[in-house]
């Protein structure tokens, strides 16, 4: 159907959001600056002004923090070696930060080898999953995988946990587990999935580290990523904090679940090798 004669075409989300993201950073931002501060009000003020409805302001943010690359236009202004990425610093209120890119960006690594793993998914999940996200969980909830990664008897606390935390607020974490290890020590291990095209961001990291502190004072904390890739590959990073209060991975791993007549021989051989190993 064509347009009404004089009628405003109509502009995508995406474009709404890069509109008005741009226009935030543009009126705050000064030469040389790392950090960039602006508020939820901030980003009412720059919708109205180009005459654009984001509809939903807290998805405008939550899409530049974990799911998109921000314009490039602001790209552009981070230092060289730096990526921006936006964290939460109280109750609607944000800041644009300069992170080295390699602290910034967590993803696969090439080359690493994948670990077959029996699959003990039930078959009506792989039916009934809703999305890459809850189909990856329900995987590592099943296969334990989480066991074997940290070596620690892991059990799922919470799906979905929403907190609000002083400095940075409201967090959501995919799933909580709660372990303990082999000297009786608790551990407390945020999970954050996903799935497709979406990457992880340093973000849900801190702000995971944050929640346990808040949460979980009594437990060792060590976040956890979860992501497919590859197809059926499933790659999961261990986090500690470092003397810095900078997120580090301690660990990253690879696995396939397969059938169990697709693991060889060969293959049993070289994990019983490589276990007597280490």
């Amino acid at each position: 159907m064509a347009a009404r004669p004089g009628a405003k075409p109509k502009v995508s989300k995406g474009e709404i959001y890069k509109s008005v993201v741009l226009r935030i950073f543009k009126k705050r931002y000064k030469r040389g600056q790392t950090s960039v501060s602006f508020s939820r009000a901030d980003i009412k003020a720059a919708a109205q002004q180009l005459g654009v409805d984001p509809k939903n302001v807290g998805d405008l943010v939550y899409t530049y923090r974990y799911r998109r690359e921000l314009p490039a236009e602001i790209r552009a202004k981070a230092p060289k070696g730096q990526v921006w990425i936006i964290r939460g610093v109280g109750d609607a209120l944000y800041r644009f930060d300069a992170v080295a890119e390699e602290y910034a960006l967590i993803r696969p690594r090439a080359g690493l080898a994948a670990t077959k793993v029996p699959d003990s998914t039930p078959g009506i999940i792989f039916k009934y999953a809703l999305g890459d996200e809850q189909a990856l969980l329900a995987r590592v909830r099943y296969n334990r995988l989480l066991d074997i990664f940290a070596g620690v008897a892991s059990y799922p606390l919470q799906s979905h946990l929403r907190t609000n935390i002083k400095g940075i607020g409201q967090t959501e974490t995919d799933e909580v587990y709660v372990g303990i290890d082999a000297r009786g020590a608790h551990y407390v291990f945020p999970v954050q999935a996903k799935g497709g095209s979406d990457n992880h961001s340093i973000v849900q990291i801190e702000q995971d580290f944050a929640m346990c502190r808040a949460r979980f004072p009594d437990c060792i904390c060590r976040c956890v990523a979860a992501q497919f890739f590859d197809g059926d590959k499933i790659a999961l990073f261990l986090f500690d904090v470092d003397g810095h209060g900078e997120a580090v991975i301690l660990r990253e791993a690879h696995y396939r679940l397969v059938p169990t007549d697709q693991i060889s021989e060969a293959e049993l051989d070289s994990y019983r090798t490589l276990a007597l190993e280490s």
